[in-house]
């Protein structure tokens, strides 16, 4: 009897992980994750504005995948916290490795938290980004 997995598209495992996070919200979710946010509300505020229906399916998804755990933290209505494996934790290296490409490839890109080198940077609640001037 063979143990080996049957995979959609082949065993490499660039073409796998994509199929798993390589869409255009899946890492975002992990990184609001990486970055504190655990309710449904808080990934649903962040600033690229996911459409809330596309975050209910990501989120499904990841959890199936077991990247997420969640765990409800309110009854009547049912409300869930979501936090990430280990599987998912191991994702932030990923997301480092994202970071670290833009940063350099990408002029005026900046890691999450974190303003450019000569001053700092503010995100309003829109998500367009303003850059405040060293004094």
């Amino acid at each position: 009897m063979s143990t080996a997995k049957t995979f959609t598209r082949s065993a490499c495992a660039v073409a796998n992980s994509l199929d798993v996070v390589g869409d255009k919200w899946s890492l975002l979710v992990v990184r609001d994750l990486l970055h504190g946010k655990r309710t449904y509300g808080e990934l649903a505020d962040s600033m690229e504005r996911i459409p809330t229906n596309i975050l209910a399916e990501r989120l499904k998804r990841l959890e199936a995948a077991g990247i997420v755990l969640r765990t409800p933290y309110q009854q009547h209505p049912t409300r869930y916290s979501y936090t990430l494996t280990p599987k998912g934790s191991a994702l932030g290296d990923v997301l480092l490795a994202f970071v670290r490409w833009g940063k350099q490839h990408i002029p005026g890109t900046l890691a999450l938290n974190q303003g450019p080198a000569s001053g700092t940077s503010a995100v309003s609640k829109t998500g367009a980004r303003r850059v405040q001037a060293k004094t």
